[in-house]
């Protein structure tokens, strides 16, 4: 069963927790559709800078309102009414490049006075332009400004297992862990550890999505998000029981198979 639901509008930023969420080739309505770049156009994400953990964005009607500790909040239009940006430039995810609408000029200086560089904030206005990686995905398949796939799908057993062995490991004072290090977009309960692992084909409420590739984690795993101090878990723990073809893992990559809705409490089917 779904037992959360969340949206990251921004990409490294804080995520919203939805009771439902409408669900598009690309991914989540609204999920990461707005990046911070660097002068060269590539991500800044909290890998490099921490503090966009400190970002909370939410969807307003057809604004975004960005907000973080000791600044005034500043709205943004959402495409539709007022345009976003007017200029389109080029940007790139992990040197994947794509075209993207630069935000209002407040944006940029909002972001740049945050993370003390010079950066802009840019909005995909239309997810059609990114697709995923070839190698494991179809050719229709599309994706956000995500860093590889259109959701990321994590269980609440899964993390129960992962906190027990943090928890007789050598840095057991840094668990447990929240799921929101995660930063999943369907978190599901009610499974053994590991299930997920075998999963190829499932179906949430009526939309079924293709289970791409499990999910290779990163540094951004080690950082707290509320204090964005940085530890050493989950890291030395996936290293040591979750190793494999060079990477970490924990969770699944989603690729839906169309569009439609889900919501907290849906049924999670396997199908393959």
């Amino acid at each position: 069963m779904v037992t959360e639901i969340v949206r990251y509008p921004v990409k490294s930023c804080r995520g919203e927790a939805l009771a439902s969420a409408s669900v598009e080739p690309w991914g989540l309505a609204g999920d990461r559709r707005w990046m911070v770049v660097g002068a060269d156009g590539e991500a800044v994400t909290a890998r490099q800078h921490p503090r966009l953990l400190l970002v909370t964005p939410r969807r307003e009607g057809q604004v975004l309102r960005l907000s973080r500790p000791g600044v005034p909040d500043i709205e943004l239009p959402l495409p539709g009414g007022e345009a976003a940006g007017e200029a389109l430039c080029p940007v790139s995810v992990w040197h994947h490049p794509v075209l993207a609408a630069e935000a209002a000029k407040r944006a940029h200086e909002w972001f740049s006075e945050l993370l003390g560089r010079s950066v802009m904030f840019v909005y995909l206005d239309d997810p059609t332009r990114r697709r995923p990686d070839p190698v494991y995905s179809l050719p229709r398949d599309r994706v956000s400004f995500a860093d590889g796939f259109p959701l990321l799908l994590t269980t609440t057993g899964s993390l129960a297992a992962l906190n027990e062995l943090i928890a007789s490991g050598p840095h057991g004072e840094e668990g447990p862990l929240a799921m929101r290090r995660f930063r999943p977009n369907v978190v599901v309960g009610g499974t053994p550890p590991w299930a997920e692992d075998g999963w190829r084909l499932l179906r949430i409420g009526g939309v079924e999505f293709r289970v791409a590739k499990g999910c290779s984690r990163c540094v951004l795993t080690t950082i707290d998000p509320d204090t964005v101090v940085k530890g050493r878990e989950p890291l030395v723990t996936l290293a040591r029981y979750r190793h494999w073809d060079g990477g970490v893992w924990f969770g699944v990559n989603l690729i839906p198979e169309h569009a439609g809705r889900i919501r907290v409490g849906d049924a999670v089917e396997v199908l393959e």
